[in-house]
């Protein structure tokens, strides 16, 4: 495993947003959605693309906070541009748990 030092680390923003909308995305190659996501005052709302339609239903998504990197290049994703990477853990079968406050935090709350 490569390491990375800490100034590496501090340029990553990690921050925790809330879903605020959730739509599928049929025109994915790979089953996903597509999430709009309060990060705050600072940050704002951003899309992203998510691979997570295995263990995840759109109404369970609405209000639910995770943690996102923020300051990627926006990427394009077929006909939808998303500007920041929504974070999770893979399972041994593939399928994506999402990284998740255990606790609500402010929107915009950085990971550190």
């Amino acid at each position: 495993m490569e390491q990375i030092s800490w100034t590496d680390f501090e340029k990553v923003e990690l921050r925790a947003g809330t879903v605020v909308e959730v739509k599928e995305f049929p025109e994915a190659r790979k089953p996903a959605l597509i999430l709009k996501i309060d990060f705050g005052k600072e940050i704002g709302i951003k899309q992203s693309s998510a691979q997570i339609k295995d263990l995840y239903v759109p109404e369970e998504l609405m209000g639910k906070q995770v943690i996102c990197v923020v300051n990627f290049p926006a990427k394009q994703i077929g006909p939808y541009i998303s500007e920041c990477l929504v974070t999770g853990l893979y399972r041994e079968d593939g399928h994506v748990v999402l990284t998740v406050p255990d606790t609500e935090v402010q929107n915009g709350a950085r990971l550190g």
